[in-house]
């Protein structure tokens, strides 16, 4: 949809209005820049030979985009820089809390230590320049091969205020999955960070409840996992007995 002046259904929360759509920019077009965190061989990442979609001899690298440099282009200069001098006005260097500011894919992204996560986003939330008031969720991601840091949050905010929408992404390792929780500054991510713990076994210190929010309690591992089991229970069919998918032949 668009407005009567032939903007996005958006408007200055959609991508960045004053970046050039060059070929860089487009999707797929990454190349050799960024940072790669692994190698990945067939489409699907399958390496017992149990890929059958013909797509065994592929090899890609999977690479997360670098830090942008200066000029971002557009607002996203004005939020950094109202951002970064709100931290220094309450004594905090900007560089002890954003790891990197990523601009891709026509998005604003924050990249935040984690201990410093509530900080920044109670200063995006309040500051009158910046009035990021939703935040819509948080959604994990992991990535095994990211030593160190394999788990990620990533939460959305929108500033209803100024119509614009940025990223703020934090990491923690496997072998600390923990992150502040955002509950107490975005009240509607308790049912986000539950089901990012439930899935990934992201840990929100300070959430109010953090239970299962979709598998049982006792349930065992955090499915979304990269490295987690296809699993799964054996089903009858019409008489007809289907193992579960971990049990299954590979067609090899």
């Amino acid at each position: 949809m668009s407005d009567a002046n032939g903007n996005g259904a958006n408007g200055a929360g959609g991508a960045n209005p004053e970046k050039d759509l060059s070929a860089q920019n487009l999707p797929g077009q990454r190349g050799q820049g960024g940072e790669e965190i692994r190698v990945q061989r067939g489409m699907f990442g399958a390496d017992n030979g149990g890929d059958t979609s013909g797509y065994g001899g592929l090899v890609r690298s999977v690479r997360l985009p670098g830090p942008a440099t200066r000029p971002y282009g557009g607002w996203f200069d004005e939020v950094a820089d109202e951002l970064e001098g709100a931290l220094e006005e309450q004594g905090l260097l900007p560089g002890n809390a954003i790891e990197k500011t990523v601009v891709d894919r026509g998005e604003l992204t924050f990249h935040i230590e984690r201990e410093h996560l509530v900080r920044v986003a109670r200063t995006l939330r309040d500051d009158p320049a910046l009035r990021f008031e939703l935040c819509t969720g948080v959604s994990g991601v992991h990535y095994p091969s990211d030593k160190g840091r394999e788990l990620h949050a990533v939460y959305h905010l929108r500033s209803i205020t100024h119509n614009r929408l940025i990223r703020l992404e934090v990491s923690a390792p496997d072998s600390d999955p923990h992150i502040p929780s955002l509950s107490s500054v975005y009240p509607t991510n308790d049912w986000h960070e539950r089901e990012t713990y439930d899935f990934f076994g992201i840990v929100f210190d300070g959430h109010p409840a953090l239970t299962r929010i979709m598998m049982p309690d006792d349930w065992q591992g955090h499915p979304q996992r990269k490295d987690y089991s296809l699993g799964g229970i054996p089903v009858e069919y019409k008489g007809a007995q289907i193992p579960a998918p971990d049990q299954r032949r590979s067609y090899s």
